[in-house]
């Protein structure tokens, strides 16, 4: 890039970023959810929210400007104006089943940021920031970002591509969801798959805690059970017929135990599958949207909460193929496979024996 180029470049950056942290604001009192139910008057919005009524009028029109809420005449006097959430903006900023559902990102910058003298502290001594530090904000924003996909996709698609897979799941499996977070995977299983039992693990207390909640509500509890609990440690073996880890192996400080963990646990003939991020095989200087994205969360989250757990192999969000099939053989597999289940920023693997 040129210098103007650079510029323009980086300016806009600073905008986006201010639009993430406004964004945030605005799914913290419920803004978006108010303003799609019906439109509404700065009076209105303020009082619906609990937002003090100058900001409220600051956040709708910074809004309007950013292109992310409507009004209805700006011509009108301030506190006149109507503003609403369209249907088609609505599933980015507050449809907590949509697919597009892309709130959750900037709650969870937002999350991160509260953390940047912890963080500029970690970078110079070359510790970390733990999970837990980034507090609930942080936790539910990536239980959010998942939530769709896992409850959509994962048994009606992602799971069904799996021939072998999908077919001893019908026939009532055993599932093992490590590093299971909220609880959003192995919930999913259960609906998609009513005859198999899920045991989800996690170190995060408070994950736990979320997921046993999530599965009450959706009815599964019967049969998606959640355990805290280090899935390195895990003693039992060959009890199940799917070990999965859904986004999570890059956080890992000793992705090897885990794995050699999962290999394990995966009854003869079960499957160990992992789900991680779609970026390139090598590193080749500037990337496309989704390596770009991967960087900039390894380096506020997933890099500080890896190095948080000393010994640490530091593997951060941008986990390429190579290194996972390292870990994989290190673990006791003899190799990986990248599986026929296409998505914009995940890819899926399957450990081979």
């Amino acid at each position: 890039m040129r210098t103007d180029e650079l510029a323009d470049h980086l300016l806009a950056s600073v905008i986006g970023g201010l639009d993430v942290l406004t964004v945030a604001v605005g799914a913290h009192f419920g803004l978006y959810d108010l303003l799609h139910r019906r439109p509404r008057t700065v009076g209105e919005a303020a009082a619906a929210s609990g937002m003090a009524p100058r900001y409220a009028r600051e956040w709708l029109e910074q809004q309007c400007v950013a292109g992310l809420v409507d009004v209805d005449d700006p011509a009108l006097p301030a506190e006149e104006r109507r503003y609403l959430v369209s249907d088609e903006h609505a599933a980015v900023l507050c449809d907590p089943d949509s697919l597009s559902y892309t709130t959750p990102f900037a709650q969870m910058v937002a999350a991160a940021g509260v953390q940047l003298p912890r963080l500029l502290a970690a970078y110079a001594a070359g510790g970390g920031v733990g999970w837990e530090q980034y507090g609930e904000a942080m936790r539910r924003s990536q239980a959010d970002a998942n939530r769709p996909l896992f409850l959509q996709l994962l048994g009606s698609q992602w799971l069904p591509a799996l021939p072998e897979v999908h077919a001893s799941l019908e026939r009532g499996g055993r599932v093992a969801d490590i590093g299971c977070g909220d609880g959003w995977a192995a919930i999913g299983v259960g609906l998609a798959y009513p005859g198999a039992r899920v045991d989800g693990y996690d170190i995060d207390a408070a994950s736990i805690a979320a997921a046993a909640a999530n599965a009450a509500a959706h009815g599964v509890a019967d049969r998606v059970q959640f355990h805290h609990a280090d899935a390195a440690g895990a003693e039992q073996e060959g009890v199940y017929d799917l070990v999965l880890a859904m986004e999570c192996v890059h956080d890992m400080a000793d992705p090897v135990a885990v794995l050699g963990s999962a290999r394990r646990l995966a009854a003869e003939g079960g499957h160990v599958v992992v789900m991680d991020e779609r970026v390139p095989d090598a590193f080749t200087g500037p990337g496309d949207q989704v390596e770009q994205l991967m960087y900039g969360i390894s380096m506020i989250v997933c890099l500080p909460d890896g190095l948080s757990h000393q010994p640490s192999v530091g593997t951060g969000t941008v986990m390429r193929a190579p290194v996972l099939r390292g870990y994989a053989q290190q673990a006791g597999f003899a190799d990986l496979e990248v599986l026929p289940i296409e998505h914009d920023v995940f890819r899926f693997y399957r450990l081979l024996r």
